[in-house]
């Protein structure tokens, strides 16, 4: 399967809105659905699996917008801005990030998104 497939069935589960998939390094994009990050929000991203403190102490930054940040460790990091979030999960090759509207719940995107994260795993990506 191609990466782009991968974005786009997390798109298909009508649970998230827009997705990307960056290497683990965060230094290039792999397929992307409706979601662009600027070089310094991956790279906060990237940082923040290693050394959450510039998450915690200045949120999560998702397309221009400040998410507050719920979760933060060395494989998912969890963002929340109003009613709709992010997810962001890092595997052994990829980070997959996902945005949710407002009508999903938070419980429900990260089901899918960790499921992905956990199938690319299982594959050694």
């Amino acid at each position: 399967m191609s990466w782009q497939a991968y974005t786009d069935n997390l798109l298909a589960t009508g649970k998230v809105d827009k997705a990307v998939i960056y290497s683990r390094a965060g230094d290039a994009v792999w397929a992307t659905s409706s979601l662009t990050l600027q070089p310094a929000e991956i790279a906060e991203v990237a940082k923040g699996f290693d050394d959450p403190s510039g998450l915690q102490a200045n949120g999560l930054h998702i397309q221009g917008q400040k998410f507050m940040l719920l979760r933060a460790d060395d494989r998912s990091i969890y963002g929340r801005h109003d009613a709709e979030g992010v997810v962001c999960v890092r595997t052994k090759q990829t980070i997959v990030i996902a945005h949710y509207p407002p009508t999903v719940q938070a419980g429900e995107a990260t089901k899918i998104v960790e499921q992905l994260a956990d199938y690319l795993i299982s594959v050694q990506y």
